[in-house]
């Protein structure tokens, strides 16, 4: 049996072109990482290798293989998706996956420019949108405190508004303060300690 180079090198830089998308979604610990990237990456090449070469002599459409790989990858992708407190997490990932599919299929047909041109665009439009959420956009943490003593609640307005914390709903329940704060990304852990003296006398009873 003839080993034919040229289609396992395909394999090998699709995987490798999949992986490095991964690698950016690995460092920020989102729900795919580089196994998974690697894997639809290397498994799109494949299909489209068996769509071109498994069925020679045959009539046969090599474009009907690619289109399945392009609506299958959708399962993948809402696996991914999930709704955590009336936020949607994993968008980007899903996203992510559907270019390393696309990026797999490119290099199981043999065209590595485009496909190298479509990872290095992805990466960088990923790394750059994380600066920008990093020192400009805004997140919002919701608290939940216990006072040691009850007299100490309506003194707390006061202390947030000396630290400069950005107070977006404060309301008293069943004993329980409950605020809402919104912060720079880039300040979070600043506003965290500025927070902490501020809750001087007050226990934190859930944070998210």
């Amino acid at each position: 049996m003839e080993i034919d180079w040229v289609l396992i090198f395909r394999l090998i830089a699709a995987g490798l072109m999949g992986g490095f998308i991964g690698l950016e979604r690995e460092f920020r610990s989102k729900e795919a990482g580089v196994r998974t990237h690697f894997i639809v990456a290397l498994g799109s090449a494949l299909f489209m290798i068996i769509s071109q070469f498994a069925f020679e002599g045959r009539q046969h459409d090599a474009a009907r293989v690619a289109a399945q790989v392009v609506s299958g990858i959708g399962f993948i992708g809402a696996g991914v998706i999930i709704f955590q407190k009336n936020a949607v997490r994993g968008i980007t990932t899903a996203a992510g996956l559907w270019v390393a599919a696309a990026i797999g299929l490119a290099c199981g047909d043999g065209m590595y420019s485009v496909a190298i041109a479509a990872t290095l665009l992805t990466v960088l439009v990923l790394e750059m949108m994380h600066f920008v959420n990093l020192h400009y956009s805004e997140k919002t943490v919701d608290i939940t405190l216990v006072p040691d003593k009850p007299y100490d609640i309506p003194a707390l307005p006061e202390k947030l508004k000396e630290e400069r914390i950005n107070v977006e709903s404060y309301s008293i329940q069943g004993g329980k303060v409950h605020l809402t704060i919104k912060m720079r990304q880039r300040d979070y852990i600043a506003t965290l300690k500025k927070l902490m003296a501020a809750l001087e006398g007050f226990t934190i009873d859930e944070m998210n």
